[in-house]
């Protein structure tokens, strides 16, 4: 048992109908949280802590919702600014790092996955998922295994995706065809990943979903597979798309129809659904995605990055299209800071929109309640009774918030610079305690991740000095 004592505020986010009108008076200043097995218990004034429980003093915290990161890509951890692509678009960037991602093998999959998990920890996140759809040849291990075992180390909530690829550069697609696999292989494997990772328990560690890569790098004949192997299992489905015009104008060429209109032939659309991106939605589009209440993980940091362009988050709130936040691969962000990326998808949404184009507290609302519907988890991502025990301590009685504590919540993405949590707990257990890792070594993560990165960077021919 925890008990957070004393609460300098505690933060109950908004989603949906109503979040806009959300405000500082929903948060709770001066209560205690008491946290028994993986749930919140109780939440009130003066409570008492039961025999054997541990009290923190939470009186200078915000106490809220873990963040909740809806699309990654870990093993990209290894690849991040990488100078011949740092300023090239997607395609581009693609078909340059592919050469180098073909060289990823298990030792590679397992500290890249250390890695990202622990920067999600220790910037707020407490629930993420995974897009991995690189199957390079001679990888023996079990690649889905390596990931759950890193997730479990660090301590996070863990819903990846067992991803694919079957449309190589022979086939008209951009990877070489030493990271692709046939499809016949594809649906096996996914199918052995989801019978043996699987749970479908509301409060469970670890989810599958099934994740064909994209529409232009595999066929319309593996996205329908994939959706009806996934809905046998109930697990859900995703995919990047409309995250650029240029993926718009291949699948003209190559379907003769918009990538939604693909996905919608394919059967893969629906609540049970979410896409990576979504920056180049039309409006019949947007009223589509909101009818079948699709969802989309907003990447604000990538999108800037590759300059793929600004997702419509405003028009799709409005709408009622389900969204959650995500930073995305981090060869493209270059990070997995969760604190930050609200922070970005505050601000971009106002580039587009002006000033009162998203406010914090929706921000707030789509970066713990939204991603975690989006994920499958319907009670995760609140602070409530009966919710899970999945908290975000960050101490805001620092110098970098000294003036902004009028609004202790909106302080942690207007102000501050340093994103790192105090504490963070996930199912009722502490995976960060006084800023540090408590179930892996932060010293050795760094070592072994700058280790397979000059090993993999080095193999493809690109100087790596360090």
């Amino acid at each position: 048992m925890i008990l957070l004592k004393d609460c300098f505020r505690a933060v109950r986010p908004r989603y949906g109908a109503g979040a806009a009108a959300g405000s500082s008076s929903d948060d709770l200043a001066g209560v205690d949280i008491l946290i028994e097995g993986k749930r919140i218990a109780k939440i009130g004034k003066a409570l008492s802590a039961p025999a054997g429980c541990e009290v923190v003093d939470a009186s200078r915290h915000v106490v809220m919702p873990g963040l909740v990161n809806t699309h990654h890509h870990f093993y990209q951890t290894l690849t991040r600014n990488v100078p011949a692509v740092q300023d090239a678009k997607l395609f581009k960037w693609l078909v340059y790092l592919y050469e180098v991602w073909k060289g990823v093998d298990e030792e590679a999959v397992y500290w890249s996955s250390m890695l990202a998990m622990a920067e999600l920890a220790k910037t707020g996140c407490t629930l993420s998922t995974d897009h991995h759809y690189l199957y390079p040849q001679g990888f023996k291990d079990d690649l889905p295994g390596l990931q759950f075992k890193a997730a479990s180390e660090i301590g996070l909530r863990f819903a990846p995706t067992r991803g694919s690829m079957s449309r190589s550069k022979k086939d008209g697609g951009l990877p070489p065809d030493t990271v692709v696999q046939d499809e016949d292989t594809i649906l096996a494997q996914s199918e052995t990943a989801l019978a043996q990772y699987h749970d479908r328990a509301p409060d469970a560690m670890r989810k599958l979903a099934l994740a064909p890569c994209s529409p232009f790098s595999v066929s319309e004949q593996s996205m329908k597979d994939a959706a009806a192997l996934a809905r046998r299992y109930g697990a859900r489905l995703h995919t990047h798309l409309a995250e650029t015009l240029d993926e718009d104008e291949f699948c003209v060429k190559m379907y003769g129809r918009r990538p939604l209109k693909v996905m919608e032939d394919c059967d893969f659309i629906g609540p049970d659904v979410w896409y990576a991106h979504g920056i180049h939605f039309n409006d019949e589009e947007l009223k589509r995605l909101a009818a079948t209440k699709t969802g989309v993980a907003h990447c604000p940091s990538s999108n800037m990055r590759l300059g793929s362009g600004i997702c419509r988050v405003r028009e799709m709130l409005d709408l009622g299209v389900p969204v959650g936040l995500a930073v995305d691969g981090s060869a493209s962000n270059d990070a997995s800071d969760m604190l930050g990326e609200a922070r970005q998808a505050l601000l971009l949404q106002r580039v587009r929109y002006g000033a009162a184009g998203i406010n914090a507290r929706e921000v707030l609302g789509l970066a713990t309640i939204g991603g975690a519907r989006i994920l499958g988890y319907e009670v995760a991502g609140m602070l409530e009774e009966g919710a899970l025990a999945d908290l975000a301590l960050f101490d805001v009685m620092k110098l970098e918030y000294a003036g902004a504590l009028s609004d202790p919540a909106a302080a942690l993405l207007f102000s501050g610079y340093n994103h790192g949590v105090d504490h963070l707990i996930v199912n009722g257990t502490f995976v960060v305690k006084g800023t540090r890792l408590c179930g892996a070594d932060e010293e050795r993560i760094r070592s072994e991740a700058n280790r397979c990165a000059k090993r993999l960077l080095t193999k493809a021919g690109v100087q790596a000095e360090w």
